[in-house]
């Protein structure tokens, strides 16, 4: 009798252990717990910790609370300028109502993949290729409303999207290159230009300042002489403007340019002599008239040879 009496007692014990391990439960912190009792939801929501059901009548669904990172597949499309791209994005998404992740949509990760791809099909094709390029911040904008319209009653709530690469055919990509360096080269020509512009005045000024003062040239060319004699040069090349001259010519006297004229006149004015003929064999009968030379004075002979020295020196 006794022993009868434990045995029940330790089959009770067994059951009731049986049945609370059946109808325990441990929710995370970052979870929540839906209870359907009977296929039926039953209201509220269970929170983090352990918590109880009925066993064998109430099922527990955990949803996960966490911020989901899903990838987007990448999407062909022809943009609005007919260029056929690549696009693919990655999208941010939380669940807000655990309830309705459940009940109003049979897989919420799946509904929202979809219509991520949709959406970003739907983006390439009213865009153009430099917005996708460079105005990215609008277009996901854009794309977080279009996919955030529709899961606001499935419980979930789109955090972020992001458009990750923009892939373009190689032929595309080739005429962007060149049009990108069409287009530096223009920038480089206009700047040269400019700068050709703003040299040009300033010369400009300096030739006038320079027209005011000639012994600024000269000054100006001794300066260039030093920079060139500063670098280890074997040969230095000095050139003689002839500005120079002008200016020495304006500070020559005026008797020593007239006597430099007349032994110019008469230098032009004396015949042409023949190293080779002998002056001692030629007698005066055989010369013509044209060809003997009058005999000048000594006096002036000298004279000349006199003008001759003076314009040596000068």
């Amino acid at each position: 009798m006794v022993e009868g009496l434990v045995i029940g007692v330790i089959a009770a014990i067994c059951v009731c252990a049986v049945l609370a391990m059946a109808s325990a439960r441990i929710v995370k912190q970052y979870e929540r717990g839906v209870v359907f009792r009977l296929g039926r939801l039953r209201e509220g929501i269970r929170g983090p910790g352990f918590t109880l059901i009925t066993p064998f009548v109430d099922r527990l669904s955990k949803v996960n609370m966490q911020i989901v990172t899903m990838p987007v597949p990448a999407q062909d499309g022809i943009t609005r300028d007919n260029v056929t791209v690549r696009v693919d994005a990655v999208i941010y998404f939380k669940v807000v109502d655990a309830a309705d992740a459940l009940i109003r949509v049979e897989d919420y990760r799946f509904a929202v993949s979809q219509m991520a791809q949709t959406s970003l099909r739907s983006i390439i094709g009213k865009s153009d290729l430099d917005d996708l390029l460079s105005n990215r911040e609008k277009l996901n904008q854009g794309l977080e409303l279009m996919i955030d319209s529709p899961s606001i009653g499935w419980g979930v709530q789109i955090d972020r999207v992001e458009i990750k690469d923009v892939s373009l055919p190689e032929t595309m990509k080739r005429s962007m290159a060149r049009q990108a360096e069409a287009d530096r080269e223009r920038r480089a020509r206009v700047i040269n230009a400019d700068a050709e512009l703003q040299a040009s005045k300033k010369l400009a000024e300096a030739a006038g300042q320079m027209s005011d003062q000639p012994a600024a040239l000269q000054l100006r060319l001794l300066q260039t002489v030093v920079a060139v004699a500063a670098e280890k040069n074997s040969t230095l090349v000095l050139p003689f403007p002839v500005e120079l001259l002008r200016f020495l010519e304006r500070a020559t006297p005026a008797e020593t340019a007239q006597a430099v004229d007349a032994a110019s006149a008469a230098l032009r004015s004396a015949p042409p002599t023949d190293p080779e003929a002998a002056p001692d064999k030629q007698t005066p009968e055989k010369q013509t008239p044209e060809k003997q030379a009058p005999e000048k004075p000594v006096e002036k002979q000298q004279v000349e040879k006199e003008q001759g020295r003076e314009t040596t020196t000068v």
